[in-house]
């Protein structure tokens, strides 16, 4: 199956995302994810359905695919000029434009509106007149909602624009029959339909600017993504020649030349020079990063001092830059529990609003006897008052913002669901190695019956297999360059590296687990066994990370209980919770073990797990949030939740405290768009509300919403 990602314009609240989605689903696609905020669609290509067929179709309701697929189209190599990233909100300027539209038909509802004054201006007291200068309002509205709603009603699935065309459409044909049969002035209500239009379009393009400022943190992100590169080639005298091009041209291997205060364009790996590099925009640490040869450049970060010649790691959708980007839009996509409710009401809203609409009018004309021209203004404002919009718009603005300042400190959701469970963490488990100490080891002591090069060499040889922390400590310090070829090699998930030589010797190097039976002394980082005989142990230290004291006496202060979870020694485990203040530690556990545990924990409380994301990768699948602590450059192979990039825990707090701030802000959107429409409708049955105002109060019912999201961006979270 084919995967498709789609920018689709036209979306303006939930009850749209709703009409595509049941589009797509209806024409048997799979997996379909629309956000309205971004405009984004994607879902899996099946059947006998093209992508020009689908995309017909959802032109056909009245929206329209503006861009296809960019991550296919950055896979093929594509260096086309007007390519835009996925994120960005990119509303084409032209007439179909709302506040285009607004400007256009503001001089004409002015001027309606002037009959209204005191003093009477006589000539627009002409029925005639009055329907001159609102017919252009109607019909550049109806071009725009009408159009829309039939199209909705055609498929069966009625938008938030049908409630406006019918408001608008029931004062027009009002007023017109009033014009024809010469009913007087009390039947003339052509403002009232100019004046929806008007301010609804206004209402509609202030909107859409607000959903715009919650994306600005993600927007910063998606504009690292283009840039210029200084690429290296060579002429046919192989003289270096230096030309710009744009980083979408480049490929894995081209050379590239970065100088001091210009942007890292890709991800490439250091072959000559050094630099100082602020990654703030990747992991949100400001503080410059030295940076030598062989040494990874992330795409997107900054050269503050310095000049490199590097070669080009990955391109496209495989940099580093796009993972992150690629992780927020999944996120976005995602719908937490909190949100079905919204949606499954957004579902029924526009036909249950037409239903009490009728009925505000019936009972006002027949049960209180209430003229006929009163009870239809009441229920034409009924019509305009209603916000699906603002239930919609509840959920996604506050998502995006949390996730977008987020993803300015280096933490990264893969999915909305994680927001909404942190309210609950209760228990944070830390695994110790790489995430509360910096899994920076050195060798502190060597003991073997052999000599101690030739122990060296055994253990270098086996640890280059292996990507644990303290195999990658020791591959890096002892750097022997005659390693051992083994016959046989494999890693043994917990327990160890286990090689057989050309000779038959079977080696095994491991955790005491692998040496019960051959010594008591069981406080040594790792032991060699050479055909299950003790020749040697080693121990290893490493040091503590300056903030995890810090972030445990923070999670302390929040009453969420802490442990320590480490396959490691039982002495050197209780040595590190002693000192960063951790009471309950487990250790010298497996995968397996440590699963199990984790399982244990969670039908208690709900848990959060801190890990690596290698061994530990079951146990952050199965806890209530695994939270990984990873290198960048392995970003797309972590199965974690969440994700801190920031080489360490100290953004931890910020990462529970946004998740929980995000949570409010969601409930307090819901709160009041649900408040909104429970109060409002009844005001406007009643006869408070003219269609005007309810149409000024619709419209900016949304911008409420989105301002109170965007508050989030400088709450204070910690």
């Amino acid at each position: 199956m084919e995967k498709i990602d789609w920018k689709v314009e036209g979306m303006d609240c939930t009850n749209c995302a709703l009409t595509i989605t049941k589009y797509l689903q209806k024409e048997g696609q799979q997996d379909v994810k629309v956000n309205f905020i971004g405009g984004d669609v994607s879902f899996e290509l099946t059947g006998n359905k093209s992508k020009e067929t689908l995309a017909a179709g959802i032109k056909d309701l009245g929206y329209k695919v503006v861009s296809d697929n960019w991550q296919q189209t950055m896979d093929h190599g594509s260096t086309t000029h007007n390519h835009r990233p996925w994120i960005m909100v990119h509303r084409r300027w032209s007439f179909n434009n709302h506040l285009q539209r607004f400007l256009f038909c503001l001089p004409f509802t002015l001027v309606l509106m002037l009959h209204m004054l005191p003093w009477h201006i006589h000539f627009l007291m002409n029925p005639w007149i009055q329907f001159a200068i609102c017919l252009p309002v109607y019909i550049v509205g109806m071009g725009y909602f009408g159009v829309s709603a039939f199209k909705s009603l055609r498929r069966g699935i009625p938008n938030m624009n049908v409630l406006i065309a019918i408001g608008a459409t029931a004062a027009f044909v009002y007023s017109l029959i009033g014009t024809l049969g010469n009913f007087g002035m009390d039947y003339i209500f052509y403002e009232t339909a100019a004046t929806i239009i008007t301010l609804v379009f206004l209402g509609e393009w202030v909107e859409h600017k607000s959903v715009t400022i919650t994306q600005k943190e993600l927007n910063k992100l998606s504009a690292q993504q283009k840039v210029m590169a200084n690429m290296i080639a060579f002429d046919d005298e192989h003289k270096e020649q230096i030309f710009p091009v744009e980083n979408t041209q480049l490929r894995v291997g081209d050379l590239i030349l970065i100088k001091t205060g210009e942007q890292v364009p890709t991800d490439c790996k250091i072959l000559w020079g050094d630099v100082q590099v602020n990654e703030a925009l990747l992991t949100g640490e400001s503080k410059p990063i030295h940076k030598q040869k062989k040494d990874g450049l992330i795409g997107g970060s900054l050269v503050i001092d310095g000049t490199v010649k590097a070669q080009v790691t990955s391109v496209g959708k495989d940099t580093v830059l796009s993972n992150i980007l690629n992780l927020v839009k999944q996120a976005q996509s995602e719908k937490p529990p909190i949100q079905q409710m919204a949606d499954k009401i957004s579902a029924v809203f526009v036909p249950v609003v037409i239903a009490i609409s009728i009925l505000t009018f019936l009972v006002n004309y027949f049960a209180f006897n209430i003229s006929g021209t009163s009870s239809l203004m009441r229920s034409i404002a009924v019509l305009v008052i209603s916000c699906p919009c603002a239930m919609g718009l509840a959920t996604p603005a506050a998502i995006a913002v949390g996730l977008g300042r987020a993803a300015k400190k280096g933490i990264l959701f893969r999915n909305a669901k994680s927001l909404e469970l942190f309210k609950n963490i209760s228990t944070v488990v830390f695994d110790k190695t790489g995430t509360l100490t910096k899994g920076q080891f050195v060798i502190s002591k060597i003991y073997s019956t052999i000599h101690e090069d030739e122990f060296k060499q055994i253990i270098f040889s086996l640890e280059k297999y292996s990507n644990h922390p303290i195999a990658k400590a020791i591959v890096s310090e002892l750097k022997i360059s005659n390693a051992i070829n083994w016959k046989k090699i494999e890693e043994i998930k917990g327990l160890g590296i286990k090689a057989e030589d050309n000779e038959g010797n079977i080696y095994l190097l491991g955790s005491y687990k692998v040496a019960p039976k051959l010594t008591e002394d069981n406080t040594h980082t790792a032991y060699l066994l050479k055909n299950d005989s003790l020749i040697g142990w080693f121990d290893m230290e490493d040091e503590i990370r300056e903030e995890a004291k810090a972030v445990v006496a923070y999670l302390h202060s929040k009453n969420i209980h802490t442990i320590l979870l480490s396959g490691d020694n039982i002495d050197k485990a209780k040595k590190v919770a002693a000192e960063i203040g951790i009471e309950e530690v487990y250790a010298e556990k497996s995968p397996e073990e440590k699963l199990a545990i984790i399982e244990e924990l969670n039908k208690k409380s709900p848990v959060a797990m801190v890990g690596d994301g290698i061994n530990d990768a079951p146990a952050l699948a199965k806890a209530t949030i695994g939270i990984s602590m990873s290198d960048a450059s392995h970003l797309a192979m972590q199965t974690a939740q969440v994700v801190l990039m920031n080489n360490g825990i100290q953004h931890l707090p910020m990462a529970l405290g946004l998740g929980k701030h995000t949570f409010s802000t969601i409930k307090g959107n819901l709160f009041w768009a649900f408040i909104y429409n429970v109060v409002a409708i009844p005001i406007a049955a009643m006869g408070f509300l003219q269609p005007g105002i309810a149409a000024l109060a619709m419209g900016f019912s949304d911008v409420v919403l989105a301002i109170n999201s965007i508050r989030l961006n400088y709450r204070k979270v910690v």
